[in-house]
């Protein structure tokens, strides 16, 4: 039962999309109507504010890592087993690609899962980061950066702890991520990908907003 309530809290933590929040708290265009149409930290970036960028990107990340840690906090006192863990990890990253208070349309989910590997081990967290940094500052492309930091963070766990349950959660958390992109990879082999920085779609956002 404490599980099912962990779980239950942890998707409704997930549930809160800082890119939405943050973009209306600065009164920049929703991230849903411009760019890719993903709420998330990247889309936000589009509209030109980095502030509020990098505000979503925090707090998405905020939201993964603070499920788990408090999941792994008060392990003991509410017997939290490593099944426990693995299913908080999960149940906060669907809430963000399915927030119940979004009408269920979320994100993609890069911070809110490298908030969750920080949460899980802090190297963990790190050696994926790094991978997402390496890719995206040599080929500009947030998108590519994300599924090749997806394809490795499984990889990662099983060379610092070895597979068991949490591996499998990271492994779902990836699978979810390489789906969530698909439209991404489709662009990406035609050329079609935007970069990291664009603003051209926010700014026609902005203009039709205040017309």
């Amino acid at each position: 039962m404490n599980t099912i309530l962990a779980a239950v809290a942890a998707y409704l933590l997930g549930s809160l999309s800082f890119a939405v929040v943050v973009s209306k708290l600065f009164g920049l265009a929703d991230p849903r109507t411009y760019g890719s149409k993903n709420p998330g930290a990247t889309n936000v970036l589009r509209s030109g504010n980095k502030a509020a960028a990098v505000l979503t990107l925090l707090g998405d990340a905020f939201k993964g890592w603070l499920a788990v840690w408090l999941a792994m906090r008060f392990q003991n006192q509410f017997q939290f087993d490593d099944s426990s863990i693995a299913i908080v990890a999960l149940a906060v990253f669907i809430g963000h690609l399915w927030p119940v208070f979004f009408k269920f349309v979320g994100g993609k989910g890069v911070a809110t899962a490298a908030g969750v590997l920080i949460g899980i081990d802090i190297w963990l967290g790190v050696a994926t980061l790094v991978s997402w940094m390496m890719v995206a500052f040599a080929f500009r492309y947030s998108s590519l950066a994300a599924l090749v930091a997806a394809i490795f963070a499984p990889f990662y766990y099983g060379l610092l702890f070895g597979p068991d349950v949490k591996m499998l959660a990271v492994s779902i958390m990836s699978a979810l991520l390489v789906y969530r992109h698909s439209q991404n990879i489709a662009n990406l082999i035609a050329g079609k990908e935007s970069r990291l920085g664009s603003k051209k779609d926010a700014t026609k956002a902005e203009k039709k907003i205040k017309s």
